[in-house]
């Protein structure tokens, strides 16, 4: 076996066929497998995670496979988003059932490197979007999208892709990650899902599995508010103080809930607005049961913008 590869079953071309999923940590081992597919004029979709797959997940990597010939998950948790070590360490890790997952979906490439392939010693750069880093998750995570921008840069370096899909309940990042692609000249575009939501509105997250069953009730207080302020404002409410209210009613005092922010903004600049309009976005940060969660929702009929 290839260093670098830790299972596979390779078709004549030395990569693995399309029902198969080829775990990888080697940064070399991926670039090689890119373009050895590249020469055959075939196009690659990119889902990037941190592990702990779940259905919110399976829907990118679906929506990537409507816009690609050959997928590829990268699965890194990644230290440099974190402020919190303790955070970190709590994080999810299901390798074994990711693995699977990936293979039901099809995915060619299960991308896992380890932190010292991602920041050999002596690493000493980072990426930093001006403006859009610094408000609301980067406000309350300070240098939070510092990471994300750097270790995006790394896997868009390595993976080369035509497109990558990333999930719209991270909606900050999304939009820390096209400004980034437009300022440095990524050749990737950026194709946006909508959020996926358990049946009580819950928003999907690794995270959730953290909640205990009566953090995880409380915590469809925070959907319930978003789509409070969005009938409010079909009713006719466009001032963000009212429609930011209708958020706080509805979410209530829980003893298990600490709202750390909500704010009606635009989707492209994350400014605060005057008057909001349908294509505006309310972003709400919460502390649940000790979890954070975050969860957005576009005042118009549509989710999200995919550009």
């Amino acid at each position: 076996m290839a260093p670098g590869r830790t299972s596979s079953t390779p078709s004549t071309d030395g990569f693995p066929n399309r029902s198969i999923v080829d775990v990888i940590t080697s940064s070399e081992v991926v670039r090689d497998f890119v373009a050895t597919k590249r020469t055959r004029g075939l196009s690659i979709g990119f889902v990037p995670t941190m592990g702990a797959l779940h259905r919110g997940h399976l829907s990118l990597i679906d929506l990537a496979h409507r816009h690609a010939d050959i997928v590829i998950v990268s699965a890194f948790v990644n230290p440099l988003q974190f402020e919190n070590a303790e955070d970190f360490d709590r994080y999810p890790n299901s390798q074994q059932a990711d693995e699977e997952m990936c293979r039901q979906q099809n995915v060619q490439i299960l991308y896992r490197p380890s932190a010292a392939e991602m920041y050999p010693t002596g690493f000493a750069t980072s990426v930093h979007v001006d403006g859009l880093s610094s408000v609301l998750e980067g406000a309350s995570r300070p240098g939070h999208f510092d990471g994300v921008s750097t270790v995006v840069a790394k896997l868009f370096n390595t993976v080369d892709p035509d497109i990558a899909v990333f999930g719209a309940k991270d909606f900050q990042q999304v939009a820390v990650i096209r400004r980034m692609v437009k300022d440095l000249g990524f050749r990737v575009r950026v194709v946006v899902a909508p959020t996926v939501r358990d049946k009580d509105g819950l928003a999907m997250s690794s995270r959730n599995v953290r909640l205990d069953s009566d953090a995880r009730l409380a915590a469809t207080t925070l959907s319930k508010g978003l789509f409070a302020a969005r009938s409010a404002f079909r009713t006719g409410t466009t001032s963000p103080e009212a429609l930011v209210d209708s958020v706080t009613a509805t979410i209530g005092e829980s003893p298990f809930v600490t709202v750390d922010y909500v704010r009606i903004v635009d989707p492209y600049s994350l400014e605060p607005v005057d008057d909001a309009g349908p294509d505006d976005v309310v972003l709400l940060a919460a502390i649940v049961g000790g979890v954070r969660l975050i969860d957005n929702l576009v005042l118009g009929d549509e989710d999200v913008v995919d550009d």
